[in-house]
């Protein structure tokens, strides 16, 4: 196997932590960023973490050289693998596109892409705005409110009605309510602990997380699934929403996805289509108010749109797109992305085993004084100045398992916080740094970023 670089290989491993493996999942639900930065520090930009009784063993690296030969590999070099996936199966089901490998993958990928293309999404863009608008019009002058509050609803509602066809109803309530009250459950880092270690995944009382988790997952699922159901037997209950477009969708031999498959996909789009919008979003205002000089420097080029302008004009702004790039860069959703080895592979001079799990690591690339100089500064012009590869920037994984719904989080992102901006005056009310927490599998911001709503425009 040939490799990017002219490393001799080497028989050592790599130096790491040795920490036992309860104690590094506690550390990283406590601090993910905190302690790669600290690996990273230690043992430099590649590091390697022994097999414990509850993971395999893994390497981290943060090269984009590295990087790049992991995702452009032969697809069938890796498996999403038992344990590191254990988590992801637990919230998304074993169907997800997320978790299956191989051929089944590759299928249910090219399935889900039409809902994902260009002209499509321009489908969904009046229900971005309409929302938001629905939202903010509820906000009144001198009045305090929570962002991450308002940017979960804002994109939960529209992940609601562009996914799964709900509108304002019964169902839609019902829906809306068990997420929440689910999503809930990862408020707590600590709460979260149930989904790395297994020993907690045990029904001890009603009480516990994991018992509540199982028993609102079910209710959700079974939502989904009686509208699956539903649609099936009724074809003309099918509309332009992503979940009928997927019970239509054949593969090249004309089958389509069987219900398990449909209803995996679903939840994968309903958790993670607007965990990554809502906190992004609160990150990216958290940014503009508490640096003026970028705050004005988007509201001139936001005023400088004619009125009526095109969706796809404001999806063009350069400072636009470069302040979300610039938020997804200092403030990801994912701290690593992963593939378990089935073959041994050569990776910075080192020889790893089949069952090693390698984990590009999405923080620390973004962190990269090569690449970023002054990472720890908010600075979108960065993204004007110089156009970053594909493994330098990478808010969204990369290769064959790119997350599918970026170009949807991105555009809708941009629609809410431009429609946010032209009409609403917002300040913060507490201008210490908030920090990155975890929230289930993603990372989103603490203290939901409390602002004072001080005009309209």
């Amino acid at each position: 196997m040939s490799s990017l670089t002219s490393f001799p290989t080497k028989t050592k491993l790599p130096d790491g932590p040795k920490s036992s493996g309860i104690a590094l999942v506690i550390q990283s639900l406590i601090d993910s960023f905190g302690l790669l930065e600290k690996n990273q520090q230690k043992y430099g930009d590649i590091f390697y973490v022994p097999e414990s009784s509850m993971f395999p063993s893994c390497v981290i690296f943060s090269d984009p050289k590295a990087i790049e030969k992991v995702f452009t590999a032969d697809p069938s070099v890796f498996d999403v693998g038992a344990e590191p996936s254990a988590p992801v199966r637990a919230i998304l089901g074993d169907n997800s596109f997320s978790v299956i490998q191989g051929e089944r993958h590759r299928k249910q990928r090219k399935l889900l892409m039409p809902p994902f293309h260009g002209n499509r999404i321009a489908n969904y863009a009046q229900t971005m705005i309409e929302v938001t608008n629905e939202v903010i019009s509820k906000w009144k002058v001198g009045q305090t409110i929570y962002f991450h509050e308002y940017t979960t609803e804002i994109a939960l509602r529209i992940i609601l009605r562009t996914v799964f066809g709900l509108d304002e109803g019964d169902k839609y309530d019902r829906l809306k309510e068990v997420l929440l009250d689910w999503l809930e459950i990862f408020t707590n880092p600590l709460k979260s602990m149930f989904l790395f270690i297994p020993a907690l995944q045990k029904d001890l009382g009603s009480l516990t997380p994991w018992a509540k988790f199982v028993r609102q997952k079910r209710i959700i699922l079974e939502i989904i699934q009686t509208e699956i159901t539903r649609r099936r037997a009724n074809p003309d209950a099918l509309g332009e929403d992503i979940l009928s477009l997927l019970l239509t969708a054949t593969d090249e031999s004309g089958e389509k996805m069987n219900d398990d498959e449909v209803r995996d996909q679903v939840m994968t789009l309903l958790y993670a289509g607007h965990e990554s919008t809502a906190s992004t979003l609160a990150w990216s205002f958290y940014w503009l108010h508490s640096l003026p000089e970028v705050s004005a420097k988007l509201k001139t080029e936001l005023d400088s749109l004619e009125k009526n302008a095109d969706l796809m004009t404001i999806n063009k702004l350069p400072y636009l797109n470069a302040v979300i790039s610039e938020t997804l860069r200092m403030n990801p959703i994912e701290a690593i992305v992963g593939r378990q080895l089935k073959e041994p592979f050569e990776l910075g001079g080192y020889e790893f085993a089949p069952g090693t799990s390698l984990f590009p690591s999405i923080y620390l690339t973004h962190q990269r004084v090569d690449l970023y100089p002054e990472p720890k500064k908010f600075k979108p012009e960065r993204f004007l100045e110089r156009q970053f590869s594909r493994y330098e920037f990478i808010p969204f994984g990369g290769g064959h398992r790119r997350w599918l719904g970026d170009a949807f989080a991105i555009f809708e992102m941009k629609l809410i916080m431009t429609t946010i901006l032209s009409q609403v005056e917002l300040e913060l009310c507490d201008r210490r740094p908030p920090k990155s927490v975890r929230r289930g599998l993603t990372f989103s911001i603490s203290g939901g970023v409390r602002m004072k709503v001080i005009g309209n425009r």
